[in-house]
């Protein structure tokens, strides 16, 4: 059987913009279908602030290889145990947090591809392949060519060891995690603040550099999307489910809130008028 190809990767190497939809706290077979709807091009599943568990991050990564939107999940820091497991089960991708050093980016690079490009352990035919793997040789190298591997900057000393962690082989995205940056900088939630463009400008340049790609995580306002992509991000976390549904719920209750009632006999007599107006004439 073909591999599942990771069409955000794919779409990231050609030089476009891949948009990521957050999953806290769905957990259906339907995600991947409602983020392809919402056009998104692939899940985030936050295993670091959402509730789930590796049993239910799986399924819906098990779910999401068919319909052509990969499942990329942010782990724990640390937690390389969970993001190979996570490999093994239908996930195309790990984000891993607080990468601060090019030491802790190459075990994390080391971790998530097999030999020779890593030292991940073979784990036996992978849904990846729908089970049916070629030679494992053939099988590792592809599979290889598959996984984005994401690292999020997020601290100012990741910022100032962006070249170093851009460079190391593996490594495919330096995501910014703009909350805890601009905490760890000392102006928390301000989006638009100089220190936070002069860390986008930094980190953008290590990445063109090492022809990796940078992202954009917790950036919501237009204004500062437009700014930070305009400046090159490309791996673009858009949002949470529980966002997305707050969001559109609070902008229909205020329109129905708003309605005066009783306003649909008035546009009745409203209509009335027009037609014995027409029949006049």
């Amino acid at each position: 059987m073909a591999i599942v190809q990771n069409t955000a990767k794919r779409k990231l190497a050609d030089g476009g913009i891949a948009l990521g939809f957050g999953v806290h706290h769905l957990r259906t077979t339907a995600v991947p279908m409602i983020a392809a709807a919402a056009d998104h091009d692939f899940l985030f599943i936050d295993m670091e602030h959402g509730a789930a568990s590796v049993q239910e991050s799986t399924q819906l990564c098990i779910a999401a290889l068919p319909t052509g939107i990969p499942a990329i999940v942010r782990v724990c820091s640390g937690a390389l145990d969970e993001a190979t497991r996570l490999l093994d089960n239908g996930a195309l991708g790990i984000v891993v947090p607080h990468v601060d050093t090019a030491k802790q980016a190459q075990r994390i690079a080391d971790a998530f591809h097999y030999p020779p490009a890593g030292t991940r352990s073979w784990g036996g035919p992978p849904p990846i392949y729908g089970y049916l793997p070629p030679h494992v040789a053939e099988a590792q190298k592809a599979v290889n060519d598959e996984i984005l591997t994401v690292v999020m900057i997020e601290s100012p000393e990741s910022v100032e060891n962006a070249g170093d962690i851009a460079a190391v082989d593996g490594i495919d995205v330096l995501l910014i995690g703009s909350f805890d940056l601009t905490s760890a900088l000392g102006i928390a939630g301000q989006m638009g603040h100089r220190k936070l463009i002069e860390a986008y400008e930094a980190v953008g340049k290590a990445c063109a550099k090492h022809g990796k790609v940078l992202g954009m995580g917790g950036i919501n306002g237009d204004e500062d999307s437009e700014r930070y992509i305009g400046m090159g991000s490309r791996l673009i976390i858009t949002g949470s489910d529980h966002g997305y549904v707050v969001a559109g719920a609070m902008a229909r209750a205020t329109f129905l809130r708003g309605l005066t009632v009783g306003s649909a006999s008035a546009g009745k007599k409203i209509a009335g008028k027009k037609k014995a107006g027409k029949k006049k004439g």
